[in-house]
């Protein structure tokens, strides 16, 4: 894969990730009708994107520390076996998104972002194309720290424009009925999502 390729399918994966209801919008959403305003859709995609960088962040922080003394084909082997495993734990026990009256303040939903993010594996799904941007004998201008950031705010634009576009355009225009149908789909999609990433990071 080319730089720009990689570049561009880093941004294309944030703004598959902000499709997925779980992922954030259908909260901004649920806490825009809880209070009646649009307001409070747009002032809380900003600690849901925040937590959503984070992930990714750590993630690649975390990848970025391993090939120092780990050889990349292991660590191309582990994410990729991590990826396979927890789409196939999301198809196994899959779970529906739940929300009732809510009162969180901008720690707590960044947390929540944080942890949501983590536990769809968004940060295991950007490895595979960092990781074959910083490899350990050809590290690009700037070092792979530098990388790092920019595949992660590149990432994080890309889920923020695709969060901001639904969640805005659900709460005016679509409303959450649409999710009767959607939902499953979506996270099934996700789960399958996440296996083929697996499979594409053992050939990368």
């Amino acid at each position: 894969m080319s730089l720009p390729a990689a570049w561009a399918t880093l941004f294309l994966l944030g703004a598959y990730h902000g499709i997925n209801p779980g992922m954030g919008w259908l909260f901004a959403v649920a806490l825009g009708m809880q209070e009646h305003s649009l307001r409070a859709v747009v002032r809380s995609l900003v600690p849901i994107t925040l937590g959503h960088a984070l992930a990714i962040g750590v993630v690649v922080l975390l990848a970025g520390l391993a090939q120092v003394v780990i050889p990349l084909n292991y660590v191309k082997f582990a994410v990729a076996g991590l990826l396979v495993t927890l789409g196939l734990y999301r198809i196994v026990r899959s779970r529906h998104f739940h929300f009732g009256g809510m009162q969180v303040g901008f720690l707590e939903l960044t947390a929540w972002s944080f942890l949501m993010a983590s536990a769809h594996g968004a940060g295991l799904m950007v490895l595979p194309i960092f990781l074959q941007m910083t490899p350990p004998s050809h590290h690009m201008h700037g070092g792979p720290g530098m990388t790092g950031i920019g595949a992660t705010l590149l990432h994080t634009l890309g889920y923020l424009v695709v969060t901001a576009i639904v969640a805005v355009v659900v709460y005016q225009k679509v409303g959450l009925a649409i999710l009767r149908k959607a939902w499953f789909n979506l996270d099934l999609a996700w789960a399958v999502a996440l296996i083929a990433t697996g499979c594409v990071a053992l050939f990368l």
